[in-house]
């Protein structure tokens, strides 16, 4: 158990070392990813920003992830059965959604240009991983130097996944009998739209 993210993010920390003061860059997963990669980049001397994606709910039951989406990419499990126009409005629902957080989050700048860069991807844990999947798909694209992924917890069968889709995969708890991500902190409260845009804005201005 950790005791909140603040502490999952300190353990995560020391695993990354190797990469403090490196050409590399957290990316934290809002909501609950901000905190701990705000702490992470912070005694790492390393910039931060915010990546966003949404998962594709099954039409009828929307917490069944079949699918997620970020602004450039979206990844649909092939065995999922539903069709293209549910998924076609899904998109262009959930996209809108995704610009509206993300002007929230950043104003109008553009996400920071990680070419050549080492993105280190943080979230305070894994339930399906879709969302993760869809962030990394789009990371891609921007040509990192390498992808990292930093998690506390995700359940014990998603690591070979996260294994071959990633450069370099950290976590630090895989159990198998896993029902959610915060049944594995004492604190889990949840992180305000407004406490993100602060993280943000004040490692900008340290940055």
């Amino acid at each position: 158990m950790f005791r909140n993210r603040l502490e999952a993010a300190l353990m995560l920390k020391d695993k990354l070392k190797k990469y403090e003061n490196t050409n590399s860059i957290v990316l934290a997963v809002p909501r609950g990813g901000v905190p701990l990669g705000y702490t992470i980049a912070k005694k790492l001397g390393l910039p931060m920003d915010i990546v966003l994606s949404k998962k594709i709910g099954h039409p009828s039951n929307k917490e069944y992830a079949i699918g997620a989406i970020s602004l450039d990419a979206m990844i649909i499990d092939a065995n999922s059965a539903v069709s293209d126009s549910y998924i076609h409005n899904e998109t262009i629902r959930l996209r809108q959604l995704l610009e509206e957080k993300n002007k929230l989050y950043r104003g109008n700048k553009k996400l920071q240009d990680i070419n050549g860069k080492n993105v280190i991807l943080v979230d305070d844990g894994i339930a399906t991983g879709n969302t993760l999947l869809a962030c990394i798909e789009m990371l891609r694209k921007k040509n990192p130097a390498k992808i990292i992924v930093a998690i506390p917890v995700l359940p014990y069968d998603t690591v070979p996944v996260f294994e071959q889709k990633t450069d370099e995969f950290i976590y630090l708890m895989a159990p198998k009998n896993f029902r959610s991500v915060g049944e594995f902190y004492h604190e889990f409260n949840q992180v305000e739209d407004k406490e993100v845009i602060e993280m943000l804005d004040d490692i900008t201005s340290n940055h």
